[in-house]
């Protein structure tokens, strides 16, 4: 007789009790929207800016055909039924020489770090070069979703795109790539579609109706580069910067010391150049500082940057409008938003130009004073537009050397933003 071998049982483990699991229809059902940041990257000149700006459909990031134009990144807020595309605006990848495109660069790089899809931007008209190389190779860091887009294919046959598609996807694995025209608005509906399908579910990032994280003085300040850009060549635009010193919603008649009823003003020894409220035929006027005169005031010390952060302390409402795209045929007149300009309020905007050396400071000038005067008046005409007031304009050039690698002056005009 065998004896057979009882095994004893083990109790069974008692399960730890735990949060029960909410049945499938109590659960939060994932956002229907879909939400996320857009790095736009490429060389200088490319279209990045103006492409945000038709994205948009408003102009929020200045244009011009000079290298390094946009220096700090832009945040530019598109907001659909569908959800929210945060783009990033971003200076044009370059190897950096002084602190300010140190700085330039460093945006880049938290832009990619931000970033849930990057977009490339190439030109369409260029041909590949060390440049496109250095940028394919800071592109190959980051292992974020990338897509390449072709611009200003409006401007080239359509054979020689073919063959940039062939290239670059050989260089690097983009998951889409679209020939566009920002200018045109090419192929824009498929970028749009083709990146909220890549961007996850979520809320949306930024309340509706919020354009940009910019405050309206570094906008103001920005036109006022714009401006400067299209009037000046060589050097001029890498060592030119603006600073916003005030701005003022006054009542008619009390602008800086000169009447908004004056139909003409003293020409001065050109420190001040100021736009006038008054006619489109802008005159050279005097800003009403007695105390500027001569050449020994022209310098600008360092001391005077927390001066002027001290004094133009002003709150950095982040802009919910920007200017419109002008139609075509568009003209200025004399009526703003519909309205007469001689029946609306006065706004007295401040700022100042820095440049490195007293014969930049003659150039922005210019013989006359003309050129100081048509980009008081250029900007003032945009301000105005934005605003929806009348603007008195005062600009001051300041001869402050070596400031692209003077970090307290790089704050002080970061800080507006």
């Amino acid at each position: 007789m065998t004896a057979e071998k009882t095994r004893k049982r083990k109790p069974a483990a008692r399960k730890k009790a735990g949060p029960k699991r909410a049945p499938a229809a109590a659960r939060p059902k994932p956002p229907e929207t879909r939400a996320g940041h857009v790095a736009l990257v490429g060389r200088p000149n490319v279209g990045k800016s103006t492409l945000l700006n038709r994205l948009l459909g408003q102009k929020i990031a200045i244009v011009s055909d000079k290298p390094q134009t946009t220096r700090l990144s832009l945040l530019g807020i598109k907001t659909t039924e569908r959800g929210q595309i945060v783009f990033i605006d971003n200076p044009g990848i370059h190897k950096p020489l002084h602190k300010l495109n140190r700085r330039m660069m460093s945006y880049v790089d938290s832009s990619f770090e931000t970033a849930d899809v990057v977009c490339l931007l190439i030109d369409a008209t260029a041909s590949f070069g060390q440049g496109d190389a250095y940028v394919l190779e800071i592109l190959g860091r980051t292992a974020k979703p990338s897509f390449l887009l072709i611009n200003k294919v409006d401007a080239v046959r359509k054979d020689r795109v073919l063959p940039m598609i062939d290239k670059y996807k050989d260089l690097h694995p983009f998951r889409e790539i679209i020939p566009i025209s920002a200018l045109k608005g090419t192929n824009l509906d498929v970028l749009e579609r083709l990146l909220f399908e890549s961007l996850p579910r979520a809320e949306r990032i930024f309340p509706e109706g919020s354009l940009s994280d910019q405050s309206e003085r570094f906008y103001l300040a920005e036109l006022i580069r714009e401006k400067l850009l299209g009037r000046v060549r060589m050097e001029l635009p890498f060592v030119t910067a603006v600073y916003v010193d005030r701005v003022e919603r006054r009542a008619e008649g009390e602008i800086s010391g000169a009447s908004a009823g004056d139909e003409k003003g003293k020409e001065s020894d050109l420190n001040f150049a100021s736009s006038r409220v008054e006619d489109e035929n802008a005159t050279l006027a005097d800003a009403g500082d007695a105390a500027v005169k001569g050449e020994e005031h022209d310098e600008y010390s360092p001391d005077a940057e927390t001066e002027a952060a001290e004094d133009s302390a002003m709150p950095k409402t982040p802009i919910r409008t920007a200017l419109p795209d002008r139609p075509p045929g568009f003209q200025e007149g004399r009526l703003i938003d519909g309205r007469r300009r001689r029946d609306l309020p006065v706004t007295y905007v401040q700022a100042s130009i820095f440049v490195e050396r007293p014969n930049h400071r003659q150039i922005v000038l210019g013989r006359e004073g003309r050129v100081i005067k048509n980009i008081g008046i250029e900007a003032r005409r945009d301000m105005e537009r934005y605003l929806g007031t009348r603007v008195y304009l005062d600009l001051q050039v300041k001869v402050r050397a070596g400031w692209r690698d003077s970090a307290d002056v790089l704050d002080l005009i970061e800080g507006q933003k």
